[in-house]
């Protein structure tokens, strides 16, 4: 059985930075994707990140590139995401979700799909609250 456990949220001030892990088991997470999406109340869920952990390529979505990292550890099954900068409008519930498929969407360079309906399993999410 998949399952991934998100952890790192918290309450922090603008300006100020998190770590968000999210471990996965009942799979091994090397070869395929992971991302982490957030949903704000009222709107829908976004991707923010994603990775291909078997070679490190990643997409970022615009609102948080240049402020936010995603990295795995394959050893411990663990993709991260670093968050710095942080805005009161990153303020939302914040979840991984792995996609075995690693959807790649055409383009060029081609990027990997952010799109929440390309990836099956999910974890139950972290809230992320970012105060003024």
């Amino acid at each position: 059985q998949v399952q991934l456990v998100e952890s790192g949220g918290g309450s922090v001030q603008t300006g100020g930075s998190l770590r968000l892990s999210c471990v996965a088991s009942g799979y091994t997470s090397s070869n395929n994707c992971v991302g982490w999406f957030r949903q704000a109340p009222g709107k829908e869920r976004e991707g923010v990140a994603a990775i291909y952990t078997g070679g490190g390529l990643t997409h970022y979505a615009a609102s948080v590139k240049g402020r936010f990292t995603i990295s795995q550890n394959n050893a411990q099954n663990t993709v991260y995401l670093q968050m710095n900068s942080l805005k009161p409008e990153d303020t939302a519930m914040y979840y991984c979700a792995a996609d075995k498929h690693c959807t790649v969407l055409a383009g060029s360079p081609p990027l990997l799909s952010l799109r929440p309906r390309d990836f099956e399993y999910w974890g139950q999410g972290t809230q992320v609250t970012v105060t003024s």
